[in-house]
C-alpha cells in the first residue's frame, strides 16, 4: 500500500503535497480542501492516518484517498449556484467541500446505501457547521442526504449540473448515469477501471475523458428478493429560500465586504511583502502502481504532456533568500473569526446575533 504523495503532519501540509504533485491545480479547490480538516471525518482512534494519501474504511464508513478526491474536485469544474448529486455520499466529506464552492444558491444532494453512514455524515456535517471557523469564510450549500440505492433513483427526478459516483460503474449502467445530467453538465465516475469525466454537450451528445487508472469496489446491485418491487429513491425537492434565509445571506455578505474594506484601509492598499522562508524539500514520485484499502487501486496517472518536460524524480524548490526573523515571530497567531466578532459587536438583540451566526457554538 502506498500514496501518490507523501504524508503530511497536518491538513495544510497534506494539501501542500497535493498541490506540489499537481493533483490540486485551482484556487477554488485548494480553498475547499484547506477549509475542512480531513481528520474530522475519521473516527478518533484512526485519526493518526488522516493525513496519509490513503483510502480508509471501517465497517461501512469509507473515505477515498486524498489524491482521488483532488482529481474528482478538479474534474467537476465546480462553480457557485450549480446543482450537485453525490452517488455513494458516504461520510459527506466530499459533499461538504463541494458545498463551500456552490454557495447558498446551489443544490447539494447525496444518496447513500447504508443508514449508519447517513447518520455518521449528518453528525460530521453538524460538527462542521457548529464548530469550524471555516464556515464563516464561505457561503455554504448544506448537503442533504437520502438513503437508498443510487441505481434506483426515481425517473421523474430533476437532472443535475454535476454528478459524482464513488463506486465502480458497470458498463451497462453508463447510460443510466448519463441521464442524470443536464445538457452542459459533467459526470465523474469510475468506469471500466478508469476515473472518467463525461460532459453532456447536447441531448444525445457526449465528450469523454479518462483521468486516472483506478479500481473501485463496484456498485451494489438492487436486491428485490423480498418484495420483488423496486424501492425508488426520491431525491429532495429543490426548495426556494425563505425571505428570512435570504436576509441572513445578504447581511452576512455585507458584513464580509465591510470587513474586507476595513482591512484594505488599514493596510493602505499596499501590503508589505511577508517574510520569506526556505521551502522544505518535496519529493515528487511518479507512481506506477499504488494499492489503497478495500480493493481501491490507483494504478497509474494518465499521461500529461507537461510531465515530459520534467525528468527529475527528486526536485528541490528554489530557496528564496531567508529574511532574519526571531523564533517567536515564526509562530502564527491563532486565526481570528472577524465575521463572528463583527456580528457580536452589532447593536442587535442576542437572538438575532445568534441567528446570523447560525447558532454556532464556537
Amino acid at each position: 500500500m502506498g500514496g501518490a504523495v507523501s504524508a503530511g503532519e497536518d491538513n495544510d501540509e497534506l494539501i501542500d503535497n497535493l498541490k506540489e504533485a499537481q493533483y490540486i491545480r485551482t484556487e477554488l479547490v485548494e480553498q475547499a480542501f484547506r477549509a475542512i480538516d480531513r481528520a474530522d471525518y475519521y473516527l478518533e482512534e484512526f485519526k493518526d492516518n488522516a493525513y496519509k494519501d490513503l483510502a480508509w474504511k471501517h465497517g461501512n464508513i469509507h473515505l477515498s484517498a486524498p489524491c482521488i478526491y483532488s482529481e474528482v474536485m478538479e474534474a467537476l469544474d465546480l462553480q457557485p449556484g450549480l446543482s450537485f448529486l453525490n452517488l455513494g455520499s458516504g461520510t459527506g466529506y466530499l459533499s461538504s467541500m463541494v458545498g463551500l464552492i456552490l454557495g447558498p444558491f446551489g443544490v447539494n444532494h447525496g444518496v447513500e446505501l447504508h443508514s449508519d453512514v447517513i447518520e455518521y455524515a449528518k453528525q460530521k456535517l453538524d460538527f462542521f457547521i457548529k464548530t469550524s471557523d471555516s464556515f464563516d469564510k464561505f457561503e455554504f450549500c448544506e448537503p442533504s442526504f437520502v438513503i437508498g440505492n443510487c441505481l434506483e433513483i426515481s425517473p421523474d427526478c430533476t437532472q443535475y449540473d454535476r454528478v459524482y459516483c464513488g463506486a465502480g460503474v458497470q458498463k451497462e449502467h453508463e447510460d443510466y448515469m448519463k441521464n442524470l445530467l443536464k445538457v452542459g453538465g459533467i459526470l465523474v465516475m469510475p468506469l471500466e477501471e478508469k476515473l472518467t469525466k463525461i460532459t453532456r454537450t447536447g441531448p444525445s451528445a457526449w465528450e469523454t475523458k479518462k483521468i486516472l487508472a483506478v479500481s473501485f469496489a463496484p456498485l451494489i446491485q438492487p436486491n428485490h428478493a423480498d418484495s420483488g418491487k423496486s424501492r425508488l429513491v426520491h431525491l429532495p425537492p429543490v426548495a426556494v429560500r425563505s425571505l428570512q434565509d435570504l436576509a441572513r445571506i445578504a447581511i452576512r455578505g455585507t458584513i464580509k465586504k465591510i470587513i474586507h474594506q476595513e482591512a484594505m484601509s488599514r493596510a493602505g492598499n499596499g501590503l508589505k511583502n511577508p517574510p520569506r522562508f526556505k521551502r522544505r524539500r518535496v519529493r515528487r514520485r511518479r507512481m506506477e502502481t499504488i494499492v489503497f484499502l478495500d480493493k481501491e487501486v490507483f494504478a497509474s496517472r494518465i499521461s500529461n504532456p507537461s510531465d515530459d518536460n520534467n525528468n527529475s524524480e527528486d526536485m528541490e524548490d528554489e530557496r528564496p533568500e531567508e529574511e532574519e526573523t526571531k523564533p517567536s515571530e515564526l509562530k502564527p497567531d491563532p486565526p481570528v473569526n472577524f465575521l463572528r466578532e463583527k456580528v457580536l459587536s452589532l447593536p442587535l438583540p442576542d437572538p438575532l446575533k445568534y441567528y446570523l451566526l447560525y447558532y454556532r457554538e464556537k
